[in-house]
């Protein structure tokens, strides 16, 4: 029975949400096979782009169990602007490309994820080398491998069963490399961290989608609220959505290089707590999308809020090695909160830290950890019940987490490479940083505020009127519309604002810096001649 699906806006999908319907073909019981397409229309706030996702034969299938209809709702709604309908299409222009078609551009450029080795960073030695060491073991007689790398790998495998890095770990994974996040913990902090507290996991966004799965239970209908900022990180927004709790988005100040102001925060909590219970706060620090770093008084004031009300805190922290203004800090909330003491050393508290950013951009080997303070025990022993389905995460990101909470050590073989190795790579993010900002800034109807840390920025457009109605007529987000005619002019992939989230009448998109200088220098100068092409278009 032949099919064929079409988009359809619901008003019940919510923002971000997806629609469908199935119409039945023509002729249903004619033999031979019939092309069905499936499109789906994604929706990122305002705007909707039909995209053709597949192309499947289904003469001579039944009907199906799980079909648009009746599959999980709440998995249409999620969306995860990161990897949207503008990076299908960059992919797709790739291919053409690769086909012979001409463009104005040679070569397309992600700029939509922070993928640190896809724009051209190179491994960390150190670490590369003890991952192979655990991978090949017979390595360890290699003369060429230094004497220190040998030492973690050997470290790593005696904590693995039958000394292979093969073989399952923990579920919250490798003893030793746990109580090594620990010890890394306490020399960051200066303060305790307990080994039983850390779990190892799969990137850091499998470690806040397992704490935040922990907050799903409706009490009488109320749904649980979950504080976060906008500009967020999709992940966030994409995670609330797929587990039915509610959104309750705190603005960043623009004005304040992206400040957290703490009336906006009582505004937020205020009207939220008509229509849902909120149970947690999320903060993103270094910050993804806006590159702000927080102050340590303003972490403070976020910490004393969270108590009075009692929410649990997540504190997003995988950009903390990535600070690059003058004057700014990276402070953990986990050492924060235990220096101010009595009782906010007592308030719950998730921390997060991945493999994929820093200095190291392994996004692919899959490396994470958190450390959950102060749990009702019982709450703790569910969790790891919970963590426990998915048996482990990969042994192989748990071992680079070994590299970056245990590096070389001053008089070890490998320090003195990885700590240049480490500092140029930190030193040139900090100088692209700068040169993102001020190219934004030279550019009319552009402006940028100061990248402080982390990957990115977040410049505002200004629109003229004659774009917007462009954009309309296209059933786009004018940030969206613009986005697209970036791509398709420059060959540039950036997300607009809308997937991350932006006060009402304000555009924006968010663009990696981690293209290598010469590149970067590239992209910046094409974004320059676009959007002046742009504005005198639409002017």
């Amino acid at each position: 029975m032949g099919a064929v699906i079409r988009p359809l806006a619901r008003p019940g999908a919510g923002r971000g949400g997806v629609g469908w319907r199935t119409q039945p073909t023509g002729d249903q019981g004619q033999a031979g096979a019939a092309q069905t397409q499936a499109q789906c229309a994604v929706r990122c706030g305002t705007e909707r782009t039909s995209v053709a996702l597949l192309s499947t034969t289904m003469a001579g299938s039944g009907p199906k169990v799980i079909t648009l209809e009746n599959m999980n709702s709440q998995v249409k709604k999620m969306e995860y602007a990161v990897r949207g309908p503008l990076v299908i299409r960059a992919t797709a222009i790739e291919k053409e490309l690769q086909a012979g078609a001409e463009k104005p551009f040679k070569t397309v450029i992600k700029a939509n994820i922070g993928d640190a080795h896809a724009m051209g960073q190179k491994p960390i030695t150190f670490l590369r080398q003890v991952v192979s060491l655990c991978l090949m073991p017979s390595l360890l007689d290699d003369d060429t491998f230094p004497e220190d790398t040998k030492e973690r790998a050997r470290g790593i495998l005696a904590g693995c069963r039958g000394g292979s890095l093969g073989a399952y770990s923990d579920s919250p994974g490798i003893e030793i490399i746990r109580r090594h996040v620990a010890e890394y913990i306490q020399r960051r902090d200066g303060h305790p961290s307990c080994w039983e507290n850390i779990v190892l996991c799969a990137g850091a966004s499998e470690g806040i989608r397992g704490t935040m799965k922990m907050m799903i239970q409706h009490d009488n209908g109320i749904k649980p609220g979950v504080m976060i900022p906008i500009p967020q990180y999709p992940l966030y927004s994409a995670t609330i959505a797929e587990f039915n709790l509610h959104q309750i988005g705190y603005y960043l100040d623009e004005s304040t290089n992206w400040g957290l102001d703490m009336a906006e925060l009582e505004r937020a909590y205020n009207e939220a707590k008509e229509v849902c219970l909120p149970k947690a706060l999320v903060v993103i620090n270094p910050g993804n999308p806006t590159g702000n770093v927080l102050p340590r008084e303003n972490i403070e004031a976020v910490i004393k809020f969270a108590h009075e009300r009692n929410l649990f805190l997540f504190a997003d922290e995988v950009y903390q090695d990535n600070v690059y203004a003058d004057g700014c800090k990276f402070h953990s909330f986990k050492k924060v909160l235990m220096e101010l003491g009595e009782p906010y050393c007592h308030m719950e508290l998730a921390s997060f830290m991945s493999c994929s950013k820093g200095y190291m951009g392994e996004c692919g080997l899959r490396g994470g950890y958190a450390e959950l303070i102060n749990l009702d025990p019982q709450v703790k022993a569910m969790y790891l019940k919970s963590i426990s389905a998915k048996l482990c995460p990969t042994t192989l990101g748990q071992a680079v987490m070994e590299c970056v909470v245990n590096p070389p050590r001053e008089g070890d073989t490998s320090y003195e490479q990885f700590m240049s190795e480490k500092s140029a790579i930190l030193s040139s993010l900090a100088q692209r940083a700068k040169m993102v900002v001020e190219t934004f800034n030279s550019v009319p109807g552009m402006s940028c505020n100061i990248v402080q840390g982390a990957m990115y920025a977040f410049p505002q457009i200004q629109l003229p009127l004659k774009a917007i109605e462009a954009a309309k007529a296209a059933g786009q987000a004018p940030d969206v519309f613009y986005a697209f005619q970036v791509l398709e002019n420059t060959g540039i992939c950036i997300v607009p604002g809308t997937g991350f989230g932006q006060r009402p009448g304000t555009y924006h998109f968010r663009t990696t810096i981690l293209p290598q200088p010469e590149l970067l220098n590239t992209m910046l100068e094409k974004f320059r001649e676009f959007h002046s092409n742009f504005v005198n278009k639409y002017q």
